[in-house]
Parts: C-alpha cells; structure tokens; sequence
C-alpha cells in the first residue's frame, strides 16, 4: 500500500490542492456542505483514476477538470430526478420572500448583491470566472479543466465580466434580489470598503 510520502513523490499530492477545489466547488455548488461532498466525491474519482495521471501534467488542473466533471454529472442526475419526481408529484417551489434577510449596513448590502449576481451567473459562466479570476489559470489551463475550447473559454468569461459590469452600472436599488444569499469568502481582498 502506498503512503503519503509515495504520492508526493509521483507527483500526486492531493493535499495541497484541497483549498482551491473547496474554492471551486462552492462556487459551482452555492453551499458549503454540497461543495464538502462534491470535493468528496471528486478526490474518490480521482484516487480511482490515479493510474491515468501523468506527472508532467498538471495536477492541480487535472482535479479540477474531475471535479467540475463530478459536478456536471451530479446536475444531471439531480436533473433527472427532478424530473420523475415532478411527473410524480407536480411542481411544488419554495416561496423566496420567505429567506429575505436585511443586511444591516449599505456596505454589506451591497457586498450581498454583488455574491448573488456572481451566484446567479449561468454555471458555465461562473465556473469559468472563477477559474481564471480566483484559482488564476490561464485560458488554456482552464479549457483543459472544463474540456471546452479556449475560444468558449474566452466568450462565456467574457459574457460573465459583462454581466458583473452591468451589474455595476445599475443603482444598488436596481441590484438584484439577495434573498438566499450563499457567502462568499474574497480572496486576496477585505469586506470592507471604507478604505
């Protein structure tokens, strides 16, 4: 059985990637215990599929491409559950003014519109936004992840950032509703703004 110390030295440290597929996994997920088991699952498939990896590639790259993989096929199969379970039962949903929470401050406020507008960004959208913009991997590095070309890469970053701008150009009356508002930890950065 191989140890730890093995894996590093094939090039296969897990470990050391963890925080950028937690990072990666709420933000497809929106929920940090959906994003736990996403992680979970993905770091199982990967483990299965160890034998295909290569040292040269990139390891970080290569998770992250299992991962948004192990998310895709989880939508799907949530998709077809959903599905049954509607011709089943009919069509019940939640009533969202019943989640409104009040931020206490303009600031905060505003912080909150700005997570639900990345939030609320279609998942091919926000998966690749988050990719180069929070994780830092070129375009190509992460068509790789995603297995897109780097020209789909380049149009849906392009139609997120245009999303966010637009966003921004609106009133913060005028922002989107922050009801169910999943929080989002900046990188790099503070909450504040006063400064």
């Amino acid at each position: 059985m191989e140890n730890d110390n093995t894996h590093a030295a094939n090039g296969f440290d897990v470990l050391d990637q963890l925080p950028a597929l937690r990072r990666y996994a709420l933000s497809l997920t929106r929920d940090a215990g959906d994003a736990e088991d996403l992680v979970h699952d993905a770091l199982l498939r990967a483990y299965e599929k160890q034998a295909s990896f290569r040292a040269e590639r990139s390891l970080r790259q290569w998770l992250l491409s299992i991962l948004h993989n192990t998310f895709v096929d989880r939508l799907r199969s949530r998709r077809a559950e959903r599905r049954r379970i509607e011709r089943l039962t009919g069509d019940i949903k939640a009533d969202p003014a019943a989640l409104r929470q009040a931020p206490g401050q303009d600031h905060a406020l505003r912080l909150a519109q700005v997570r639900q507008a990345f939030m609320s960004l279609p998942e091919e959208q926000r998966a690749v936004l988050h990719l180069v913009t929070i994780e830092g991997l070129g375009y190509s590095e992460a068509a790789k992840a995603l297995d897109v070309p780097v020209g789909t890469v380049m149009s849906r970053l392009a139609r997120a950032r245009a999303a966010l701008r637009d966003f921004e150009n609106r009133p913060a009356e005028a922002a989107p509703d922050t009801s169910n508002v999943t929080h989002l930890r900046l990188i790099g950065g503070t909450d504040d703004n006063s400064g």
